[in-house]
């Protein structure tokens, strides 16, 4: 049997007395696109934080690729890895955050060098080389020397996942990427997404575009009050749910106003 890509073995993880995640457990394949969706409050972007251990996990453990993701454990106990071990870790997880998370004073091409040069080491001409290839790749050709404040955000978005690819990561995760974007940006977005899955790449999905995880994702799975509620394949989950709480969600969504 092959290691999976990712794998979250009953995950818990409180906030004070706020209880998110409730030994939630998910399984990602190498390859596979799995969307993540469910209404606020459940989850979603605590699992992903998790993923990357940009949060602490309560109790649970997760592997990315096989290897523990922020621990460690000796002698029958379990440690917290070092900052420098984790970042070595995170090398393996792009994360492509709703709100771009780009540095202002930097042009697009700085901003997607900045971690290649500094953290992998890679020299300037070589990140500047591959900054440029995937700057064609996310349909951004001609924007290298524009600051984040001239772009749209939909261009701001596709730097993002840019940045995020500069680090040739095994594993993507989006937080909601279209989230912040006006309704006639989310489309460019979703374009670049479509063609990172065609092309293979390991996808954690935290979305509301129902369509966009229909037509894309292998797998989805609706998450409420920290736990996995039900997964399956788009066509039968978003058609055909089992679960009453897939069920109401999904509901609410078709009864919104277009």
């Amino acid at each position: 049997m092959t290691t999976p890509a990712v794998q979250v073995d009953r995950v818990y993880k409180s906030f004070g007395a706020t209880h998110v995640l409730n030994g939630l457990s998910l399984t990602v394949e190498t390859g596979e696109v799995v969307c993540i969706i469910g209404p606020s409050g459940a989850g979603k972007s605590t699992l992903l934080r998790c993923i990357n251990h940009l949060e602490t996990v309560t109790a649970g453990q997760i592997f990315v690729a096989g290897s523990r993701i922020g621990y460690e454990e000796r002698k029958g106990k379990v440690y917290e890895l070092a900052p420098r071990q984790v970042a070595r870790q995170r090398r393996q997880v792009g994360m492509v955050f709703q709100n771009f998370n780009l540095f202002p004073h930097r042009t697009a091409l700085a901003n997607i060098i900045e971690a290649p040069i500094h953290v992998r080491g890679l020299s300037e001409a070589a990140a500047t080389s591959r900054a440029h290839e995937l700057l064609e790749r996310v349909g951004l050709r001609n924007k290298a020397n524009s600051y984040p404040a001239q772009l749209s955000g939909g261009e701001q978005q596709r730097v993002a996942i840019a940045r995020a690819l500069a680090m040739d990561p095994q594993l993507l995760l989006f937080d909601e990427p279209t989230s912040a974007l006006d309704p006639e940006l989310v489309g460019e977005v979703l374009a670049v997404m479509r063609n990172l899955a065609a092309d293979g790449m390991t996808m954690i999905v935290v979305t509301h575009e129902m369509g966009f995880a229909e037509e894309v994702a292998d797998r989805v799975a609706f998450l409420d009050a920290g736990v996995v509620v039900e997964s399956g394949r788009p066509a039968d989950l978003l058609r055909n749910p089992t679960h009453d709480r897939t069920r109401a969600f999904l509901s609410r969504l078709n009864r919104q106003p277009e």
